[in-house]
């Protein structure tokens, strides 16, 4: 199991708030907030970076 400590949960902890605020604040449908969210909450670091690059900010081609 890994353990956050120190500064380094500190910055987690930062970033996945400011992640889980935006997503609460998208215009994106409730159904794919719930998903974002539970995704950052269950899986912090590979949540936020999953969100950082394909969450409801990111351009669909």
């Amino acid at each position: 199991m890994m353990e956050y400590s120190g500064i380094g949960g500190f910055i987690v902890l930062v970033l996945d708030i400011w992640a889980l605020v935006s997503i609460v604040g998208s215009h994106r449908g409730t159904g794919s907030k719930v998903i974002w969210v539970l995704l950052v909450l269950f899986l912090p670091i590979l949540g936020f970076i999953l969100w950082l690059f394909f969450g409801p900010r990111s351009k669909r081609i």
